[in-house]
Formats: C-alpha cells, sequence, structure tokens
C-alpha cells in the first residue's frame, strides 16, 4: 500500500479554501490556533508534535469536504481529554455545535475494546449513540480511528493486533454501513497489514507483480469503451478510468469463496460515470451489445440502492483478448454518495452548512433508527450483538410488495420476517404468502427481487410458537415473543407456577411449604425481577430454567444440609481415631505426610495413595479405597461402579478418608457434563460461568446431535464438594441447560 503524504495546516487551509466561505476559512483557521496552542508540548508515541494528529483528521474531514464545524471538530476532538481546556472553553470560543461534536468524540476516545461480548454490546450502543444524536461524531471519530491506524506502527505488536482487530470489527463496518467507502477500503487493508501480514504481503506481491500488464489492459479496455459509447452523445462529463481493487477485498474473497487470486475476476474493473441515470442505462446497452456479458454477474443497484444509500450497474464482461472485465456505471452524484456516503450529505455546498435534509437523504441514516429500535428490544447482550451482526451490517435482500415498494431484509429472512418489516400487526396477523404471484411455505428464502405478497387476516389468532423456527431476523422473533408475553400473560405466570412446583417436587421438596409469598418475591427480586409474578410469566414463557430458580429457593436447605453432612463426616472421624491407639507425634507426623493427595489410610503408613480418574474424587465425597498391585491404593467416591466391581471381586478393600474434608489444595480435578439446547452463545455462557468460580478449567469437549441438542464435557479443578456444587448451581442457571451433573468415566 502506497504511503499517505502526511498534509501540513497549509494544505488543510488549500483544501477548505476551495469550497468554504471566507467567514468559515477564518473559523477553521482559529480552531487550528487553538489546537496548537493546547497541544503545543505534547508528543506522539512516534516522537512527532502532537499537532500532526489533529492536522491529519482535519485533512481527511476536509478531504470529504465536510462542513465547518465538522473540521474545527477534527482539528479540536483530543483537546477536552489531553490538555486543560475544558468543554465550556470550546463552547464559548467555538459555538454549542462544535463543543457537542467535541464532546461526543471524547466520551467515545473513552470506550475500551475487549473482545467479549458483553464489552462488544457496551462498545456498540456507545458508538451508536453517538451516532444518534449528531452522525458528525461518528464521522470525526472515523476520521480520528484512521489517521491512528495508518501511524500504528510505532506501537507494540500487541497493541497493534488489538487496534486492528477492533478497528475491523467495529469501525470498519459503521464505516461501510455509513456508507463512507473512501474510509472503509483503508480501515479493512491497514488491519489485515498487522492482523495477517503474511496474506497482506502476498497479496500485495501477486498485485504488483503483473501490475504493467493490467494497467495496460484496462488502458485497451477504456479506448475501446469510449469507442462503443462514442454514438450515445453522453456529453464532455463523462468519466472513464480504471478502478483499483482493495487488499482485504482480495482476501476476502479468496479466503470465504475458497479462490485462488488467478480466479478472482473483478480485479481488472473500469468504471463510467455520467450525468443521469438514462446514461447509466444507455451506457450499460453499448456495452451489452458490443462484449458478452457473464452469467449471474449483473447487478442493478440504481433500482434497488443498498442499504447504505449505494447506487450503480455492475456487470462482467468478456472483455478484449476474452478476458473477463467488471465494468460500473453511476452518475456523478451517485459516486459521491459511494465515496462518501452520509458524509457526502453534511457537504459544504454553496457557502452554506447544509445538514442532512429531511426528506430522501435522512433515509441513508435508517442504520441509526434500526439499531436503536434492535437495543430496546433485545432483552440481553447475546440477543444484542447477534441482532448486531445478523439484522444490522449482514447482506441485504431486496423485495417488492405488491405496489412495488422495496423492502430490505437480512439475507435468509421469509415471508414473516419481511411481515414484521412492514409492520408488527401485518406480522401478528399473517396467515400466508405468494411469492411473484403463486403461494409458498412461510418458510421459503426470500431472493433478490422477489415480489411478496403477504397474506393476512384480521380473525387471525395471532402468531404460533411454531413461527420462531421459521423467522430469521431478530426483530420479527422479538414482535412474536412481545406478543406472547403481552397476550398470555396469566396463563404464562400459572404455567410458570406449575413448572416450578414439579421441580420441587421431583427434587424431594415441598411446593407449599417453599412457595410462600414472601419467598416468591424474595427470589424474584434475587433473580432481578419486579415482581414474583414477572418471574412466574417469564418461568411460564421459556425465559427462565426452572431448575435455577428451583436452586435459588432450596440453596438455605441444600446449604444447611451439606453443614449438617460435613459436621457427622467429622464427628465421625474424630469417634473413629478415638478407638484407635492414639500414635505418638512422630508417627502422626509421618501419617499425615503418607498422602499427597489429602487421603488418609486408616492403620497404614507409607503407602502410596491415587485419586482415580474414573470418578475423580474430591473432598467432601463419601470415598473408599482398594489395594492394587504396585500402584498402592486407589481411592474412589462410593457410588463409583469399579468400587462395586472390587468387592465383588474379592479385592483388598481399604478404609480412607480425608484428612481435611474442606480441601488442602486448590485443583481436586471434577469431571462434569452440561446438557442443553444448542443457540448461539450457549458454550461462551458455561465457559464465563465456571471461569467466574474457579481458575482451573482443564479440558472443555462439546457435541450437537441431529435434535440441535448439546453435551458439553468440562474437567474442572476445585477445592471441594461445595465449591463444585455453586459451580454447579450456577451453570443450572444458565437459559437452555437442562441438565448439569457429574460423571463417572
Amino acid at each position: 500500500m502506497s504511503q499517505q503524504r502526511e498534509l501540513t495546516h497549509e494544505d488543510v487551509q488549500k483544501i477548505v479554501g476551495s469550497y468554504m466561505n471566507e467567514e468559515h476559512v477564518a473559523l477553521v483557521e482559529k480552531a487550528y490556533h487553538f489546537a496548537e496552542v493546547a497541544h503545543h508540548d505534547q508528543r506522539r508515541k512516534s516522537g512527532e508534535p502532537y499537532i500532526i494528529h489533529p492536522i491529519q483528521v482535519a485533512g481527511i474531514l476536509a478531504n470529504l469536504h465536510m462542513d465547518p464545524e465538522t473540521v474545527c471538530a477534527g482539528y479540536l476532538h483530543d483537546i477536552v481529554e489531553d490538555t486543560g481546556a475544558t468543554l465550556d472553553d470550546i463552547k464559548e470560543l467555538f459555538g454549542p455545535t462544535i463543543a457537542m461534536i467535541v464532546d461526543g468524540d471524547t466520551k467515545l476516545g473513552k470506550i475500551r475494546y475487549k473482545s467479549n461480548k458483553e464489552q462488544m454490546a457496551a462498545t456498540h450502543r456507545k458508538l451508536l449513540l453517538a451516532m444518534s444524536k449528531d452522525i458528525r461524531v461518528m464521522i470525526v471519530k472515523l476520521a480520528d480511528r484512521l489517521h491512528n491506524m495508518r501511524t500504528l506502527n510505532h506501537l507494540r505488536p500487541d497493541k497493534q493486533r488489538r487496534i486492528s482487530n477492533e478497528t475491523l470489527e467495529i469501525y470498519a463496518p459503521i464505516a461501510d454501513r455509513l456508507g463512507i467507502s473512501t474510509i472503509k477500503w483503508e480501515l479493512e487493508d491497514l488491519s489485515l497489514r498487522y492482523l495477517n501480514p503474511q496474506q497482506y504481503y502476498r497479496i500485495v506481491h501477486l498485485m504488483n507483480s503483473r501490475r504493467d500488464q493490467r494497467v495496460d489492459y484496462i488502458d485497451d479496455s477504456i479506448k475501446l469503451i469510449k469507442k462503443a459509447i462514442a454514438d450515445l452523445n453522453l456529453g464532455p462529463n463523462v468519466e472513464i478510468y480504471g478502478r483499483p481493487k482493495h487488499i482485504y477485498s482480495v482476501y476476502r474473497k479468496m479466503v470465504t469463496q475458497h479462490k485462488q487470486f488467478s480466479q478472482i475476476y473483478d480485479l481488472l474493473a473500469v468504471r463510467i460515470v455520467v450525468d443521469s441515470i438514462r446514461d447509466c442505462y444507455a451506457a450499460l446497452g453499448a456495452i451489452h451489445t458490443n462484449w458478452k456479458p457473464m452469467p449471474g454477474r449483473f447487478k442493478d443497484y440504481i433500482a434497488m440502492p443498498k442499504a447504505n444509500g449505494y447506487q450503480s450497474l455492475h456487470t462482467t464482461i468478456i472483455g478484449p483478448e476474452g478476458r473477463p472485465l467488471e465494468v460500473q456505471i453511476r452518475t456523478h452524484k451517485m459516486h459521491e454518495i459511494a465515496e462518501y456516503g452520509v458524509a457526502a450529505h453534511w457537504a459544504y455546498k454553496e457557502g452554506k452548512t447544509n445538514g442532512i435534509r429531511q426528506n430522501q437523504d435522512s433515509q441513508k441514516l435508517n442504520v441509526v433508527k434500526e439499531i436503536l429500535e434492535l437495543r430496546s428490544e433485545s432483552q440481553g447482550t447475546d440477543e444484542f450483538m447477534q441482532g448486531i451482526q445478523s439484522d444490522i451490517f449482514a447482506d441485504k435482500v431486496y423485495a417488492f410488495t405488491p405496489k412495488g415498494d422495496v423492502i430490505e431484509m437480512p439475507k435468509g429472512s421469509g415471508p414473516l420476517d419481511m411481515a414484521y418489516q412492514i409492520h408488527t400487526e401485518v406480522g401478528n396477523h399473517t396467515t400466508g404468502a405468494k411469492v411473484n404471484g403463486r403461494i409458498v411455505p412461510l418458510d421459503y428464502e426470500i431472493k433478490n427481487g422477489d415480489i411478496v405478497d403477504i397474506l393476512t387476516s384480521s380473525s387471525s389468532a395471532g402468531p404460533s410458537r411454531d413461527w420462531f423456527d421459521l423467522v430469521s431476523t431478530r426483530r420479527a422473533r422479538n414482535k412474536i415473543r412481545q406478543f406472547f408475553r403481552a397476550h398470555n400473560r396469566e396463563e404464562n405466570i400459572e404455567q410458570g407456577k406449575q413448572l416450578l412446583e414439579n421441580e420441587l417436587r421431583e427434587a424431594g421438596y415441598s411446593p407449599s411449604e417453599l412457595m410462600t409469598d414472601e419467598k416468591c418475591e424474595e427470589v424474584a427480586k434475587e433473580a432481578h425481577y419486579n415482581s414474583s409474578d414477572d418471574m412466574f410469566a417469564a418461568l411460564g414463557f421459556g425465559d427462565l430454567a426452572p431448575v435455577g430458580i428451583r436452586n435459588r429457593f432450596t440453596a438455605d436447605i441444600r446449604q444447611q444440609a451439606e453443614s449438617d453432612r460435613q459436621q457427622a463426616a467429622e464427628k465421625a472421624v474424630l469417634e473413629d481415631h478415638q478407638t484407635l491407639e492414639k500414635p505418638n507425634e512422630r508417627e502422626r507426623q509421618k501419617q499425615a505426610k503418607a498422602s499427597s493427595e489429602g487421603v488418609v489410610v486408616e492403620g497404614v503408613d507409607n503407602l502410596l495413595v491415587r485419586l482415580s480418574h474414573c470418578c475423580s474424587p474430591i473432598p467432601g465425597d463419601a470415598i473408599t479405597g482398594y489395594i492394587t498391585k504396585g500402584r498402592g491404593v486407589s481411592v474412589h467416591r462410593d457410588d463409583c461402579p469399579n468400587i462395586k466391581a472390587a468387592r465383588k471381586n474379592g479385592e483388598r478393600i481399604v478404609s480412607v478418608y480425608w484428612a481435611n474434608p474442606n480441601g488442602d489444595k486448590t485443583n481436586y480435578n471434577a469431571d462434569l457434563e452440561v446438557q442443553g439446547y444448542n443457540r448461539n452463545g450457549l458454550l461462551n455462557d458455561v465457559l464465563r460461568s465456571v471461569n467466574n468460580s474457579t481458575r482451573f478449567l482443564n479440558s472443555v469437549n462439546g457435541k450437537v446431535d441431529h435434535n440441535k441438542m448439546v453435551t458439553i464435557s468440562l474437567t474442572i479443578g476445585v477445592r471441594n464438594l461445595r465449591q463444585l456444587q455453586l459451580i454447579m448451581d450456577g451453570l443450572k442457571n444458565i437459559p437452555d441447560v437442562y441438565v448439569v451433573k457429574r460423571i463417572i468415566r
């Protein structure tokens, strides 16, 4: 990738002077001088004066032809955080709008990225809320991030990878969704350079190795295209030029489509920019008349724009020399939108700050509205993150209503997804669907260009629970859930109570004794519900696992029982010792050293003791031992089948007990099996729950059966049986976990 030349303040002033009036140029100049004074004694990691960074950020914004307020914010974006100047100073000197943009960018700068779902969700929320207040906050942040990526080589390798990963997962997708491709492509290329330098430089080498041949081919193609469209009278403003291919785009196609470099057709591309939409289609006709188009490679983004407002005609033809050549055709305004996206709507024109027009241009910001709506509808972090990835940043399909309206949906959507996209009530009253005039099942996958007619009935009973398996978008799933919560609340409350009563009875408890009004309200508060009715409604609806709530009701009883059991065990051990001849101090010390596993063998000294791997006993378990040939005493849990087999085979059984029932070390191995429904994020929830209670996660394996049920096998290190029970209780509280048990191998 070619190195970007750093701009000077004079360069920035020259750029803004080309499109701003004198008053606004002076405002930008004032912002520069304020930043220069504020940052005068500061330096970056590279050792260069800090003011160079604000100059580059302002330059990036000026090249986007942003309004004066945004360019000024580029100069001032680090002032509040890194200098003694305050937000009030900026408001007094530059006005409330610039102060608001700087404040938003300062708050975004305090977000610390971590690659787990909780932190990712929090990061997205803060970024998107900032966007909803004023989109210019995010545009300044993207310019700030772009220059930081350009100078990333001055940081440690671990920081380079962390920042690049953050850029690729958060900032590049936002730049793409806002249509600012001029920033998006560079962010992606720079991120790949640090995350996978081997592939990055390999692709650079492959692209450069035949660069001269490609340039010659493109030049020849442009001459032939100019000749082909010469008779169309498209006017003097027609531009035809070669389009550069971006490194990350090549890498993604090689990875996702399993292609070799030589199989990527659109490395060779020509762009035609004309004055009107009519000219776009006229040029397309001339191209297809002279060269044969490749099947399946034509896309009309003018009739059906992308979600970020992108419009263009794409076609791949068998060009000169029989080689594939991609051709893009668009108007000058479409090109501006394609390069600068939503920034183009803030572009400064005719000496005035346009802002975003309230009619069609405001639709370009639908992504912000979508995300805020998704945030309010999501029940938790996982749901919000999955919605972001699947509904907002996913590939899209475009379908038509019978009236010709275009509906945009994530790829893989069906009729019910489209119904809920149109309106909640349309979704709730759907009875069927027609696609291109033919009745289709509700699990039909909508394709680009389908005409979808949603059939509804006012007498419809509403959604059924089967619909959860027929929708793919979070929006539709949330709307169906809302319907059941609103319409079946009383039924869910009764069903939830019945489920809990059954759980308690099966575990040997009395529901009438435990489920008092006071206890129900106490448990509801512990589970973060406003009332016991809300908790029971969630149980009945399926949002909560009955086992987890049962464990909350019985926690005190089980804790007391465990304490009583331990006291009884200690008393029995003490009584046994009193019946034996008391050893002298030296013998007692020798006996205590007999087992490094914390197990004492009655009446035997200096005998090798080994905890069996089949049942993995831990302090607090009732245990038995038997003498093996050449391997000392093998210690098992009382319920282990191998102990029963040893007794049956006449092996020499010995009495053993724990020297300390609370455990002498922290990593006795325990084997667990977790069974549940294989939803997205279940394994992460299981691992997070275990890691909250022990730092010894020694192994984990999982398998999924044909019914989407998952079995997760864990080996963890614990101190004693009490700690293990707490870990198992935590696992049982995880939604969609049905069984948690210790296993014998």
